[in-house]
């Protein structure tokens, strides 16, 4: 048998075979890439959550979280404290005005009035807002750290649980 016979007589098993190869190979590298993206697909995910919950929980948002809540404290005691001023103000212009209708009293502390009335009632509702988001955020689970035994180091002071607003 001649060369030429003999590649004649085995070219449909060659190419036969050839393509077989071709086939397997490039199922295997498809396969490999939906693979590769399946996994990477969830390690994704793990690695999402894993980084959300340092940033909600590591130590540094755990004391960012805390310094809001000392501030919003802060705040809210000022706010009570102008509140109270506004209203000693307005309790010693009614006793000097004791017996006398609003419209007897002199133009000047009747605008006044109106003044401190109005900043009244501006402080007393900024102190309703905030104490508003001071109890939503006592209440989310990601401030849990702010409930009684679990203040971050070097902490001393427990703080309130909820804020009541003024009502007026």
């Amino acid at each position: 048998m001649s060369y030429k016979e003999d590649f004649e007589s085995n070219a449909q098993i060659v190419k036969w075979s050839v393509k077989k190869i071709i086939t397997t190979f490039g199922l295997f590298i498809i396969g490999g890439i939906v693979v590769l993206g399946i996994l990477g697909f969830f390690f994704g995910l793990i690695g999402e959550t894993a980084k959300l919950t340092k940033d909600e929980f590591g130590p540094k948002a755990i004391l960012a979280k805390y310094e809001w809540f000392k501030d919003a404290a802060a705040q809210l005691d000022k706010k009570k404290a102008d509140i109270e001023v506004y209203r000693k103000r307005i309790d010693s212009q009614d006793q000097a005005y004791t017996g006398k209708s609003r419209w007897e009293w002199p133009r000047d502390e009747r605008e006044q009035r109106g003044v401190w009335e109005s900043e009244l009632a501006g402080v007393t509702a900024s102190y309703n807002a905030l104490a508003a988001e001071y109890n939503s955020n006592h209440a989310k689970i990601n401030w849990i750290f702010a409930d009684i035994g679990s203040l971050p180091k070097g902490a001393s002071t427990l703080l309130s649980r909820e804020v009541k607003p003024y009502v007026q």
